[in-house]
């Protein structure tokens, strides 16, 4: 610029903004919730009168650890379903709750005692329970501040928590509706038991991984008189300890069999030559080689038929051992069943109904379980002292570890000749969650809620029993997303047992029953049912919470002057921790202020591991209790993994810890990963992810600071009807009209990654690269004049949507963009709701005729990027190219738009005329090609443009445009 010419840098119409370009949300983020707080933004909300609740039940998180990133994956997916809901124009309330009863806690206060020299059985139970309580307690208060800091919204001040003395009374409640309505019963069953925590185990509490377990071939001798006598039966298991407890064998009917004999034997082998075996001829040439023998040093005899298994009657492999007191000395019960396999193994199946499910129930249905139940496994998984041999030997060591009961029993095997072939296997095995041990099947007494008997009288709209209400319930009543989460579902109901009810535990809520002395299980009278004696219990459970059941003089007081305390026996298991949390809807939806009149969520939002958890406790219990599910809508989240797909771990070093992205990052960056990721299916994250979400955020946030710039001083007065503005201006609303639909349908289908890709993409390449691209020279140097008073009218409109599209996932970024415009102590963009889009904002023609000029906008800047890569221009201003459009509709189009303006260049022809050869061409916008040319004449110092006219006006070396604004 020469000396003599004027400086108008001063005359332009600058952007004014104080929202800095750099987020510092580590910094920021907590006077936001500081602010908040303040403003009792929550409580606030509830105020607002006429809207239609809609209530998200929070699945309560366990009281025993600081947060992980599956914590922060969940409570952010809930918080974005409640805020977007809120600014949809419901009443979106959230109660946060805690699970706080259960064996983790009691772990942890057992630690504590040994580490002191106490023994836990010496402390009073109700000291003990007050320890687990203050445990839980102190967790409670520190996972919910660490949640508040991610950003979640909800009533923070009244949360709900199991231990509450409420709570309390209507879990018990809850459980007695089971004994009044006949479902509850105690039986002897197997059930998962965890030697290592002495406790039986719900399907919930119990996850599979691979485990090496002894494999061993075992022989049962023939006893029935005839050519079979003499010959073995072979069985193949994986647990040798289950050996002792062995009671049958059983075959399958349909299956092939023959006999087979030993005609040779290498040096090391537990076979004879002559001995004979029956197997299954699809399995006898494997079982042979297990046992070490060759093809030529074995020989099939002839067929062994179904009906010849039948007749035969088989002597346990211990039967007349030395010392073994005739504990095995009785014929082994050998029958057809339907769970025999030829898929592996030897075609028979030893049957111990004490440690399997599919024994116990063949001999339950033939009415022969008091013959075949045996009780030599203790809680702590040692074998009974009494039992010959194996007294006192342990399956599992209190470590988890292998013990010594597999070695013993399979040593004692080959002793006698009763093995065959031996070896490991590694196999995929339950496992307790909490201590990671092994579980084993056992049999004990527990208390089981029937899911197949009818409930009460069974008159039901939805079915007679828990399992077709709970079945009826996912068909009809309960929408799922994704999908795939009905069917996981539905098949666990469909197949799953009885629910077993009690822990043999101390710190949760126990089991309010009482049975009579004397009395047996099935016997009428063996269960109390009254009414009176349960009000009782209610009544001093909300006084002094579960703890009242233990204190003396307990069961004199409940049964008060109706029953003989000496004759009826108090039961102290307590329930398992799912019916706890699985009762919530009852103290929570049904009976809190803020809960809902029909006890019914409309959102139950977990993580898919749930399906045999929360929502499949959740439904049992409702469906037991109140008939139904307690929920509309169930949303499951995956897991979340490395960035390379493997499960985090601390040993392996690739855990991501909330904490620590939020001290880098802050809270707004993990949850902006939480909005891009497909949370339906397992997601990934880690450092390089992270950068690649920042990345986008900073992208986002300059989109909304180019926004606040434009929008400074704008008043009510400058705002422009939409029917005054440009076509530019009325193109942009009508991609508001379309993405206010799609925002709307997406976040009422919980689908936040979708909301977000489109109002990202909305704002990165309709608005930064086009919209505002092509409009910062109207705002910065127009005049007074209707386009830019229309670009800033849609500045407005776009700022009120932004927010509050995005308010629910970036909930510190808006309101720091909220509060940068509107900067009083008394607002919040989340006290506000999402603006009404007008419907006549849409303009399909418009729009159709704008997508031409866009493709045709995509040429010459390519072909103009092209000139400045090359440094023929520095700038497109310098450009004023000549544009070839061989369509006619597109070149009409093009004519109506001012296109050197939409291309950022000084001048454009525009021309019907054949494409020349030198044309830039794209091959994906055919028939348009751009003929690269300078502007000609002076560049105006205001706009910079190049043009013919720069220099004529009264004010020195501008344009008209730019004279005319300077007035």
């Amino acid at each position: 610029m020469c000396a003599e010419t004027p400086d108008y840098k001063d005359t332009l119409n600058l952007p004014k903004t104080d929202f800095p370009m750099r987020a510092g949300l580590p910094k920021r983020e907590p006077e936001w919730l500081e602010h908040w707080e303040r403003l009792g933004i929550y409580d606030r909300l509830r105020t607002k009168e006429g809207r239609t609740p809609f209530i998200l039940h929070d699945g309560p998180p366990y009281a025993n650890g600081h947060l992980h990133i599956g914590h922060a994956l969940n409570k952010t997916i809930k918080d974005m379903i409640v805020r977007s809901h809120q600014m949809m124009g419901f009443d979106s309330r959230y109660v946060p709750g805690w699970d706080c009863h259960g064996l983790p806690i009691e772990w942890k206060i057992e630690e504590q005692y040994r580490a002191k020299g106490q023994d836990k059985d010496q402390v009073d139970v109700i000291d003990f329970r007050q320890e687990c309580r203050k445990f839980a307690e102190g967790w409670v208060d520190i996972q919910r501040d660490e949640f508040k800091r991610l950003g979640i919204t909800g009533n923070w001040a009244d949360p709900y928590l199991t231990m509450n003395f409420h709570a309390e009374r209507v879990i018990a409640e809850e459980f007695m509706k089971f004994l009044m309505n006949g479902t509850l019963y105690q039986g002897s069953k197997p059930v998962m038991w965890s030697p290592v925590e002495e406790t039986a185990l719900a399907e919930a509490e119990v996850e599979y991984h691979d485990k090496e377990s002894f494999t061993i071939w075992v022989k049962f001798p023939v006893t029935t008189a005839g050519e079979l006598q003499g010959a073995n039966v072979v069985i193949w298991t994986t647990t040798p300890w289950t050996i002792p407890s062995n009671k049958a064998v059983v075959f399958g009917a349909d299956y092939a069999y023959g006999l087979y004999e030993v005609t040779g034997t290498p040096d090391e082998c537990w076979a004879s030559v002559g001995e004979r075996f029956i197997l299954a001829d699809k399995l006898a040439g494997d079982v042979m080689s297990r046992a070490r023998l060759d093809d030529g040093m074995w020989t099939r005899v002839r067929d062994v038929s179904a009906d010849e298994l039948a007749g035969l009657s088989l002597a346990h492999p211990l039967a007349g051992a030395e010392g073994s007191q005739g504990e095995w000395d009785a014929p082994r019960d050998f029958r057809a069943a339907d769970f025999v396999t030829d898929e592996e193994g030897t075609g028979f199946v030893h049957c111990a109904p004490s440690h399997g499910m599919e024994e116990y129930e063949l001999y339950r249905e033939l009415g022969m379980l008091g013959q075949v139940i045996t009780y030599n496994v203790m809680d702590d998984g040692s074998f009974r002292a009494d039992l010959p041999f194996f007294g006192g030997k342990r399956i599992l060591k209190p470590n988890g570890k292998e013990g010594d009961a597999n070695k013993a029993v399979i040593d004692k095997l080959v002793e006698v000749g009763g093995l065959l072939a031996r070896g490991r296997i590694k196999h995929s095995y339950p496992h307790s969650w909490r201590s990671k041990a092994p579980v084993i099947y056992r049999n004990t007494p527990q208390w089981f809620a029937a899911i197949d008997r009818p409930v009460g009288d069974g008159q039901d709209s939805y079915g007679s029993t828990i399992r077709e209400r709970a079945l009826t319930s996912i068909d009809s009543l309960v929408k799922f997303t994704p999908q795939s989460g009905r069917n996981r579902l539905y098949s666990m109901i469909e197949t799953r047992p009885d629910w077993v009810l009690s822990r043999q535990r101390a710190w949760g809520v126990p089991l309010t029953c009482f049975t009579k002395k004397g009395a047996l299980p099935g016997d009428p009278d063996f269960l109390l049912r009254d009414e009176r004696v349960n009000a009782r219990i209610a009544e001093a459970f909300e006084a002094e919470g579960a703890d009242a059941w233990y204190k003396d003089g307990a069961r004199e007081r409940f049964l008060g002057n109706d029953y003989d305390p000496a004759e009826w026996e108090q039961v102290f298991d307590i329930l398992d921790v799912w019916f706890d949390s699985g009762s919530t809807h009852a103290f929570v939806l049904r009976d809190r202020a803020d809960g809902t009149p029909d006890g019914i969520a409309d959102v139950y939002m977990e993580g898919t591991d749930q399906h045999r958890g929360w929502f499949h406790s959740s439904l049992l219990q409702a469906c037991g209790t109140k008939g139904r599910a307690p929920y509309r809508n169930v949303v499951t989240h995956g897991f979340t993994l490395d960035e390379k797909g493997n499960k985090m771990s601390k040993s392996l070093g690739n855990t991501i810890v909330p904490e620590e992205v939020i001290r880098q990052y802050g809270a707004d960056i993990l949850r902006l990963w939480v909005a891009q990721t497909d949370y339906t299916a397992d997601q990934r994250i880690g450092p390089e992810i992270l950068k690649g979400v920042a990345d986008s955020y900073r992208r986002l946030r300059n989109t909304m600071r180019f926004m606040l710039g434009a929008l400074g001083h704008f008043r009510e007065e400058d705002r422009v009807d939409a029917s005054e503005m440009p076509e530019l201006e009325r193109w942009v609303l009508h991609r508001l009209a379309e993405l206010d639909v799609a925002v709307r349908d997406g976040y009422a289908a919980f689908d936040f990654q979708g909301v977000f890709q489109q109002l990202f993409n909305f704002c990165t390449v309709d608005l930064s690269a086009f919209y505002f691209d092509i409009r910062k020279d109207a705002l910065y140097c127009d005049g007074d004049t209707t386009r830019r008073r229309a670009a800033r009218t849609v500045m407005d409109l776009l700022f009120h949507r932004l927010t509050t599209w995005l308010a629910p996932i970036l909930v510190f970024t808006m309101e720091d963009v909220w509060k940068s415009r509107f900067p009083g102590d008394d607002g919040s963009v989340h006290l506000e709701d999402m603006p009404e889009t007008p419907e006549s904002w849409r303009d399909d023609a418009l729009a159709a005729k704008w997508a031409m000029v866009r493709r045709a906008r995509r040429v010459v800047t390519a072909a103009l990027e092209l000139q400045r890569s090359d440094k023929v221009i520095g700038a497109s201003l310098e450009a004023a190219p000549v544009v070839h459009v061989r369509d006619p509709e597109m070149l009409a189009a093009l004519k109506t738009v001012t296109f050197e303006d939409l291309c950022i260049t000084s001048d454009i022809r525009l021309t019907g005329d054949p494409l020349p050869n030198e044309a830039f061409r794209m091959p994906e916008v055919e028939g348009v090609g751009v003929v690269f040319e300078k502007a000609e004449g002076q560049k105006c110092q205001r706009c910079w443009k190049i043009l013919p006219d720069v220099g004529r006006h009264a004010h020195p070396a501008t344009c008209k445009r730019c004279n005319d604004a300077l007035g």
